[in-house]
């Protein structure tokens, strides 16, 4: 299946603390349907010091759902992804515009 949402794509998050927070996504892993946010649902992680990097607190951007992100339109609301063919190629495009997404 293909994928709706990929790395470099903007999303607003629709749940949780983060709610209503944009970020672009860093990351995503489709076997366990999570993605890293930059900015977003950030954690706090202890780390030992070493001979290379300094210790103390660092924050950690932590996965979120899929189920809990939608791409952002170019009127910048959330909305949904469907798929087309233009041409001999499939294309994603934004549900609320029918803008194409990634040309």
């Amino acid at each position: 299946m293909a994928a709706k949402l990929r790395k470099g794509d903007k999303v607003i998050v629709l749940t949780g603390k983060d709610k209503g927070k944009t970020g672009t996504i860093e990351s995503v892993d489709p076997k366990s349907g999570k993605a890293v946010v930059g900015g977003v649902n950030m954690a706090i992680r202890h780390r030992r010091q070493s001979q290379t990097a300094q210790g103390g607190r660092t924050p950690i951007a932590v996965p979120l759902d899929l189920s809990n992100l939608a791409i952002v339109d170019a009127n910048g609301k959330a909305t949904r992804v469907g798929f087309r063919m233009e041409g001999d190629k499939k294309v994603r495009f934004a549900k609320t515009t029918g803008d194409v997404i990634d040309a």
